[in-house]
């Protein structure tokens, strides 16, 4: 590692009356290969192999990292070539020293491969993207840019370098270095263009608003071969959106930060607002139903039969497909609605609803809340429970 890292070859030779020693100190052996793995954001290990030449006996081998940000717990070393008749006997630790001595026991003069692991600070890596959206809105042009930056204090050649599930690349990489290298580059990545309304987030009556509510717009993009993509996971990082403009040159719709896209999973980019869509959610009815008492006649729980509504109004001149997102929260059951939906979770019902070009749709929820307390006993309930 550096100058800094030295090997110590200790050869004990041994006599009929008293043991004698001598030390004989060189610089470690170049590295015959490293692999950096860069897959974890809170360290980074590095795997280095080493050819070490070994004398007959106990051999002891110093390794130092002053000025490398290296975790000496992690320190591990494993012997790759003659296992049988080379083994490691100790591992100690001088005082106040960046250093550990490995005493190594061969039956013969060898020369041996070692591999040498430890955990390295001051390495980290991020992703890029630059997407360039087509003027319909149907396919990208996306490119991805991996930026590694070295502050560790030692320097690499030729390492070979991992990333998220098992993408690899070779490059040097000096101390206090940043390097930024092209990572991927795909033309015509089918997007599709997705408008969401998410009941938890968005107000049910936009007159009450005292400001534009838009519907989110995202670009979903497939991270799967029919996409031109799906080789393997697309890493979180942050995207710059352009579109073409029709002109030759194009316009910057913004930035968002992308999630961790593995194989067959959809990176969703956010792209602004549209004010185009109005979304207005009103209840309709709440009935009482199969109610339950306590002694005294006081109503306890019940069932609510509940009737929701949800105006869509699209007012662009084309059709779009609105996503709508409801929570129903609680034990609850579907007594009638008006359109399909799909169910991501026990409270969560996602709908994808078709609107013509200055048109509206109505979507119409009919359920069951089953078990409601009566909010006097469920403060009671409450107290008892907590």
């Amino acid at each position: 590692m550096r100058k800094s890292l030295l090997v110590a070859a200790l050869l004990v030779l041994l006599s009929s009356a008293v043991a004698q020693a001598r030390i004989k100190l060189v610089a470690l052996p170049d590295r015959e290969s490293t692999t950096i793995r860069l897959d974890n954001p809170s360290a980074t290990l590095v795997e280095e192999e080493r050819v070490l030449t070994l004398q007959k006996g106990t051999n002891h081998i110093d390794f130092s990292w002053k000025g490398v940000r290296i975790d000496p717990n992690s320190i591990r070393i494993k012997i790759l070539s003659h296992p049988d008749k080379v083994r490691l006997i100790s591992v100690s630790y001088p005082p106040n020293e960046a250093a550990l001595t490995w005493r190594i026991y061969s039956e013969s003069a060898s020369e041996t491969k070692v591999r040498i692991s430890y955990l390295l600070s001051g390495i980290d890596r991020l992703m890029a993207y630059k997407a360039l959206a087509d003027k319909k809105e149907t396919q990208l042009a996306l490119r991805s840019y991996l930026v590694l930056r070295n502050f560790s204090g030692e320097d690499f050649q030729r390492a070979r370098c991992l990333l998220d599930y098992g993408q690899t690349f070779t490059t040097d990489l000096q101390h206090e270095e940043t390097k930024r290298m092209l990572f991927l580059k795909k033309s015509d990545v089918p997007i599709e263009k997705q408008f969401t309304w998410d009941a938890a987030k968005k107000p049910h009556d936009p007159e009450k608003v005292n400001r534009n509510v838009g519907i989110p717009v995202e670009y979903v993009v497939k991270n799967s071969s029919d996409s031109s993509l799906g080789e393997f996971a697309l890493s979180a990082g942050k995207v710059r959106l352009y579109q073409d403009d029709g002109h030759g040159t194009s316009i910057f719709l913004g930035e968002d930060r992308a999630k961790l896209t593995p194989v067959g999973d959809k990176m969703k980019l956010y792209v602004g607002d549209s004010r185009d869509i109005v979304v207005t959610q009103r209840r309709q009815s709440s009935e009482r139903q199969n109610l339950r008492r306590d002694k005294n006649g006081n109503i306890v729980a019940y069932d609510e039969l509940i009737t929701d509504t949800a105006k869509i109004e699209n007012f662009k001149d084309e059709k779009v497909t609105l996503t709508v997102l409801e929570h129903i929260q609680g034990h609850w059951e579907p007594v009638q609605f008006s359109h399909s939906y799909t169910k991501k979770d026990h409270s969560t019902l996602e709908f994808k609803i078709p609107v013509e070009a200055r048109d509206e749709v109505t979507l119409t929820m009919r359920y069951r809340l089953k078990n409601v307390f009566a909010q006097g006993q469920w403060r009671q309930f409450n107290q008892v429970r907590n």
